[in-house]
């Protein structure tokens, strides 16, 4: 028996429930299949792409160069590739999100139709969204009682599958070549911030800075490195996680975003793999927040699936009305970190030269955005698309329509991230801070946090010239802040 394993979010070969199922009963083709045309506006962004080749190359060598890796639209691939190869069946791990879930319905039907036998299994959550349900059978809105009441005294999750005994594959006939999928920038240069240089734009392979971070400093890419992070993290980070995830600067982060994004490490994986880790009581209370911090990641599949919407629509109706204004300069100016507001720009920066950004940080430059800004929480949620290397569709829009106000247990729109106090409060030390804007590296800690307060023998001392080698705020946070609670009262009395 020959059965296709369609990998997609799912690169690895340990705690893979369809590839695990069609190595016990037959030969087993392996395929991917980019299929940009199916995803639309959502196919990856460019940091995604580089990560996804990295991540089949790994996959490739885990699998000894038997991955078929094919390009176009997958409805009319997968049968093509089932005739070729005389395939009985084709099996894969669910996907969520909308445009997927439409697609795979027909693909499914196709293949039967064609006398195929099809099997789909949970290759990527903890628990399916359509078993966690309130007493009435609808879903839940808001995250702790969907965590606390539905999650938790529900069914625990599977335990984790190993790797497959034996995986016979199926010798290809196929040219497997990765590179031809495209997914690396191609040869030239694009423009990109220079921080030691303000306003001025340095010309770099973008990608380059990518791969000094995530595969130069011991990190990788693939499944074999997420379990390394993994380990990393419940060794030096999940103790003192529960406050120390809080702060920038700190190891109490795991880091394993794009890794569980890909399917590199499943949830499952990484839920008994804490949960065996923490044999220290006192370590259980951070053991629990990190779990529901898998469980965020969960919420965000399961509004996603429950409101198909929440990319493009406001899941709070009343904010259709919001005066949002929009300001290209502005928008521009926040993406490169040039705002004047150091830890904004601080965070603006690590998106851009690796791909990722701290949560709180992700918080901070979410909320300047929307409140301070008054710029569209789509505008946000389309640049954190193009630049993370674990841009996911629940994770992005659920969080951008939660710092939004917008959203599902949304923060109240009029609580407005002080951009000052908390780089005060979470880079005490300035570490995170001068990292990323360098510029601003010799003023005291008392002036790092907002360089506009400090005298010019303070800024001269330090080098710093506001205007020149580092803006001056774009906006005055206290009457922006102002604006935005305007603004949310008008919608508010609507």
């Amino acid at each position: 028996m020959v059965i296709i394993h369609w990998f997609r979010q799912d690169l690895r070969l340990s705690d893979n429930p369809s590839l695990f199922e069609a190595a016990e009963n037959g030969q087993v083709l392996p395929v991917f299949i980019l299929d940009d045309r199916s995803a639309g506006q959502w196919a990856p962004g460019r940091a995604s792409r580089w990560w996804l080749h990295h991540s089949l190359a790994a996959l490739n060598d885990a699998l000894n160069g038997r991955l078929l890796v094919l390009q176009g639209d997958a409805a009319k691939v997968l049968p093509e590739v089932a005739v070729e190869y005389k395939v009985d069946a084709v099996y894969w791990n669910r996907c969520y999100e909308p445009w997927r879930i439409q697609r795979d319905q027909q693909i499914k039907k196709a293949l039967r139709n064609d006398g195929l036998e099809v099997k789909s299994f949970n290759g990527s959550l903890l628990w399916e969204p359509w078993t966690v349900l309130k007493k009435d059978r609808t879903p839940y809105r808001v995250f702790t009682p969907y965590y606390r009441k539905g999650c938790l005294i529900s069914e625990p999750p599977r335990e984790p599958l190993p790797v497959p005994k034996k995986i016979r594959c199926v010798a290809t006939t196929s040219k497997n070549d990765i590179n031809d999928l495209d997914l690396l920038p191609a040869e030239g240069f694009v423009p990109a911030h220079n921080p030691e240089s303000a306003g001025e734009a340095k010309q770099v392979r973008w990608d380059h800075n990518l791969y000094a971070y995530w595969c130069k400093q011991g990190r990788g890419v693939g499944e074999t490195a997420a379990k390394n992070k993994l380990q990393d993290f419940l060794g030096k980070g999940l103790n003192g996680y529960k406050v120390g995830r809080d702060f920038p600067a700190r190891r109490n982060i795991s880091k394993l975003s794009a890794h569980l994004h890909f399917g590199e490490i499943s949830p499952n994986q990484v839920w008994y793999a804490s949960a065996a880790a923490a044999t220290d009581s006192n370590v259980e209370t951070d053991l629990d927040c990190f779990h529901s911090e898998l469980g965020w990641r969960e919420f965000s599949y399961y509004l996603l699936y429950h409101f198909p919407t929440l990319p493009e629509e406001n899941f709070q109706p009343k904010f259709d009305g919001f005066p949002w204004q929009d300001d290209p300069e502005k928008l521009t100016r926040w993406q490169k970190g040039l705002t004047g507001i150091p830890i904004v720009d601080a965070g603006m920066r690590e998106l851009w030269q690796t791909g990722f950004m701290h949560n709180r940080v992700r918080m901070i430059v979410g909320s300047f955005l929307v409140k301070n800004l008054l710029q569209p929480w789509r505008h946000g949620e389309a640049w954190f698309w193009d630049c993370l290397v674990d841009a996911d569709l629940s994770s992005n829009s659920a969080s951008w329509q939660w710092v939004a106000g917008s959203g599902a247990d949304a923060a109240p729109y009029f609580r407005i991230f002080n951009p000052v106090s908390q780089g005060q409060k979470f880079d005490p030390d300035g570490d995170y801070i001068r990292r990323y804007v360098p510029e601003l590296s010799g003023l005291p800690d008392k002036y790092l946090f907002a360089p506009w307060e400090a005298g010019d023998n303070v800024l001269y001392q330090a080098g710093v010239v506001l205007g020149e080698n580092y803006p001056t705020p774009i906006v005055d946070l206290k009457k922006s802040r102002a604006k935005a609670l305007e603004a949310w009262q008008a919608i508010r009395t609507q």
